[in-house]
């Protein structure tokens, strides 16, 4: 019994100690990015975001959205992987549903990575975006999934964008590959 109970409770502290390290290359940035999950904070996202990562369905999805001392996005699944037709990037998901907002009252400092969406607050899917600088004004209005550990000098060379909206025009930076870490 006490095996039994001993397996259950390496298996639950593994689940909650999920984290992300993403690959970055392009023309801006290279090299790597630690990103701590917040379980506690938002489960759904976070099992969302690693199961789509251990998928490998965020390998080679480009930064589509850059916006100077803003942030970055990327994660658009469906149209925003490097070497297809990127015109709609930023406007797609996963084939999984969508999620139903998790808010916090964890503020969106440098370093937060939030859960991107439409005007609808349940309607997160499979992008997200990390802050350059604080946007309080965020705050209570998108979920928060996580932080960057390691790798911000990283995240503030991603190509920044240049067209309508933060769109990062010509080549874009990309999540080369994505990893679940412990």
């Amino acid at each position: 019994m006490f095996k039994l109970a001993a397996a259950f409770s390496l298996l639950a502290s593994s689940t909650l100690a999920a984290g992300l390290e993403i690959q970055i290359e392009g023309e801006g940035a290279n090299g790597v990015v630690k990103i701590d999950l917040f379980e506690d904070l938002a489960p759904k996202h976070v099992e969302q975001i690693t199961a789509l990562a251990a998928e490998g369905k965020y390998d080679g999805v480009v930064f589509h959205r850059v916006i100077k001392d803003f942030m970055a996005q990327t994660g658009d699944v469906q149209f925003g992987l490097m070497g297809g037709d990127m015109s709609r990037a930023g406007m797609g998901g996963s084939d999984r549903s969508d999620l139903p907002a998790e808010f916090s009252d964890r503020p969106f400092d440098r370093g937060i990575v939030g859960m991107a969406r439409s005007q609808n607050p349940n309607s997160a899917n499979s992008q997200f975006f990390i802050m350059f600088k604080p946007g309080h004004f965020l705050n209570g209005q998108y979920t928060v999934v996580g932080e960057v550990t390691e790798g911000m000098d990283v995240v503030d060379t991603i190509k920044l964008g240049t067209g309508g909206n933060g769109a990062v025009v010509g080549k874009p930076d990309m999540m080369s590959k994505v990893t679940v870490t412990d």
